[in-house]
């Protein structure tokens, strides 16, 4: 009798049979796992939570689908580019060179399928930008306009007081301004339109043309604006000026409302309110508490059963090896989704209030959560009237406490985003070629025991002390960032600077509804056609036809894993490629089947008429996919991206579905014994007898 071994590495005919359809079924788990996994992922934490953790299973990373613009909606942007500077020879290149940067600032910003193309006209050098599914359409024509400007500093000593006759200056020019925004205010009070007068009067030139105007801003955004308005009633003036180190505001609440999903209107945007007990083990670096991974799970389920509300706070100040937590007892204040890594916020904003998680895991450890508040995120439309009063910068201007030294954002390899391991922060990792190496050893060198300022558009970020002269050229910014403003910051510096100045001429909102009709019209479509499909398959082909069916059921969940694992950008047309792409394969299992009914009505044993069957009509099938597949070849490589996005869709949906009615087809027909289906072969359709 033949060992295991043997049967799995020598195995006997059927027994590669059954080989091949185990494999079948490990890709149909995998591509479920792809096209379900937040699904699946659900379940593990409702089992994790009934089990008390006792049954943990592993969890699989959630790939979304990439939408169109058509589906999806998203924004048209318009720029122009000035050429004033560039001579007429290099203005095309120029424009090419712009049109590449923005390209790679959209791609990284992680937009579906982006459309970058230039336009010259009437001496007009254009780049025109359509972006899909963008959540914050000002975060990104912020980022594909600007260039981020970072610079390294060192302390200097250059500093002098106001003259006692500069004192008496700034103090009679803040009189008068306090003057002027009282009779500012006042006018307001008295009826005057705030429009008109933050044009006449602000002092906030970023502002001052649009009447003040801030837009919606969140508490996060703007916590100093927002706590002076939050109570006002609609249209309430501030009664009193707000004196800012700057000079004075003039604050007005337009509207208020809630903020919603971009992407859900139906759902309300919240922010929680929570606190955590951290347990680091011996696989997260920089932990010093000797547990090993099963020991830090072990004992952190043993806080888990022991843990209330009430004494919560204390568990935290005794066990939790997050730095600081005896004074802060792991108090996260408020926050939205965005500022916390995804295992740890996923678990947070499900929980009720009120409540302690279960044991949740993430790369700083295991991590019990109370959860003690819930709210709604409020957008505040703000508008602001500014008076600036003089200050000492304004006499004197900018001391030279810094100076630049000749390290600049130039020197820049790359960015990334990393944590700090003593309080778990997101932090901005940087690395420096050659050059930029030797000039931030020479600076950290001479600045031993003293600060070192990193400066990004001109404002101080971080400002670390130097503690030994550092060679490799690495260096960090730790701005205190959420994880979101870390991602942005090394998005913007990995981009690269625009070789010339480019400025918004145009925008629009481009809606989905047209695009989502439609696409609910061509599943319904598709789904009718292939439930009408598979009665004829199942009716007119019998048993072969059921296995077609399952085929198709699986090409179907493999086709659908592949489109999220290459990131595959799903529009109308290219939905058109992937149901098209159904009836290739269907086409290929009529020409097996019909086959196969000639090789039996010819008196040939089932198991040849099956294996004749494949083997003949493969020539058929091989050239009318191939024929196909370079026809997707040229589609994909000379036209647009709508075009291209169909030929995509439905040559990966042809080379799915050869593996499918060859692999998948052949292997289910074979794992019945020929013998038990001759007897039975009215089971392959009619005109087949006996």
């Amino acid at each position: 009798m033949p060992s295991l071994a043997e049967k799995i590495f020598k195995p006997s005919a059927r027994g590669k049979i059954w080989q091949v359809f185990l494999f079948i079924l490990l890709l149909v788990f995998i591509g479920g796992l792809v096209d379900v996994g937040n699904y699946y992922n659900k379940g593990t934490d409702y089992i994790a939570w009934k089990t008390d953790g006792t049954i943990k299973l592993p969890k699989t990373k959630e790939i979304p689908f990439r939408l169109g613009l058509d589906l999806q909606g998203g924004s048209h942007l318009v720029y122009e580019a000035n050429m004033l500077e560039i001579p007429d020879g290099d203005r095309s290149d120029a424009l090419e060179g712009v049109r590449d940067v923005i390209e790679r600032r959209v791609n990284v910003f992680g937009v579906s399928e982006p459309l970058v193309q230039t336009s010259l006209s009437g001496g007009n050098y254009r780049v025109i930008v359509e972006l899909a599914g963008i959540k914050d359409v000002n975060e990104a024509i912020a980022m594909i306009g600007e260039t981020p400007l970072l610079e390294f500093k060192e302390e200097t000593q250059e500093i002098r007081e106001l003259s006692d006759e500069e004192q008496s200056r700034m103090a009679e020019y803040n009189i008068e301004a306090e003057k002027r925004a009282e009779e500012v205010l006042g006018k307001l009070l008295s009826g005057g339109d705030f429009d008109a007068l933050a044009k006449e009067y602000s002092d906030d030139q970023n502002t001052k043309e649009a009447g003040g105007d801030l837009g919606w801003i969140t508490e996060n955004e703007a916590p100093q604006i927002i706590a002076k308005i939050k109570d006002f009633e609609i249209g309430q003036i501030s009664e009193d000026l707000v004196k800012e180190e700057q000079g004075y505001d003039i604050l007005k609440l337009e509207d208020k409302r809630l903020r919603v999903n971009p992407f859900n209107e139906n759902e309300v945007e919240k922010e929680v309110k929570a606190s955590h007990l951290l347990l680091c083990h011996s696989e997260v670096e920089n932990c010093e508490n000797g547990l090993s991974k099963d020991e830090a799970y072990a004992k952190i389920k043993e806080f888990k059963a022991q843990a209330t509300p009430e004494n919560f706070v204390d568990l935290i100040k005794e066990h939790s090896t997050e730095p600081g937590a005896e004074t802060r007892a792991g108090d996260l204040g408020w926050f939205a989704k965005g500022a916390m890594v995804k295992p740890f916020e996923d678990t947070v904003f499900d929980q009720e209030v009120g409540t302690i998680s279960y044991v949740v895991e993430t790369q700083f450890g295991y991590h019990l959560i109370y959860k003690q508040a819930e709210r709604d995120i409020y957008e505040y439309s703000v508008r602001r009237l500014f008076v600036r009063a003089l200050t000492e910068r304004d006499i004197i201007g900018d001391q030279k406490e810094w100076e630049l030294t000749e390290l600049t954002g130039k020197n820049l390899e790359r960015a990334a985003v990393q944590f700090d391991p003593n309080d778990n922060t997101p932090i901005v990792s940087l690395e420096f070629d050659k050059e930029g190496a030797d000039l931030f050893a020479d600076i950290t060198e001479r600045n031993v025991g003293k600060p070192v300022a990193i400066f990004l558009d001109g404002d101080p970020i971080s400002t670390p002390t130097v503690n030994e002269k550092i060679i490799g050229g690495k260096a960090v910014i730790s701005g205190k960032f959420n994880i979101q403003e870390a991602k942005l910051l090394v998005q913007r510096l990995n981009a690269g600077a625009l070789p010339v100045p480019i400025d918004l001429i145009s925008q629009q909102t481009v809606g989905a509804s047209l695009g989502q009709i439609y696409l609910e019209s061509s599943l319904k479509a598709g789904l009718i056609g292939l439930i009408l499909v598979a009665i004829f398959m199942i009716f007119y082909y019998r048993l072969p036809g059921i296995f077609a069916v399952v085929s198709l059921a699986i090409y179907g969940l493999l086709v659908l894993a592949i489109f999220k694992l290459l990131s595959i950008t799903l529009t109308l047309s290219g939905m058109a490629g992937f149901i098209l792409s159904i009836g290739m394969a269907v086409d290929a299992n009529v020409l097996i089947f019909e086959r196969l009914k000639e090789e039996l009505r010819a008196r040939r044993p089932l198991s040849m008429a099956i294996e004749n069957s494949f083997m003949r009509a493969w020539p058929s099938i091989r050239d009318g996919n191939v024929s196909t597949l370079l026809t997707c070849l040229i589609l994909i490589w000379f036209s647009t991206s709508i075009v291209k996005g169909f030929a995509i869709t439905l040559g990966l949906g042809i080379l799915v579905s050869m593996f499918s009615a060859i692999v998948i087809t052949r292997n289910l027909l074979r794992l019945f014994k020929p013998e038990w289906l001759e007897k039975r072969i009215w089971l392959f359709g009619s005109g087949v007898k006996n």
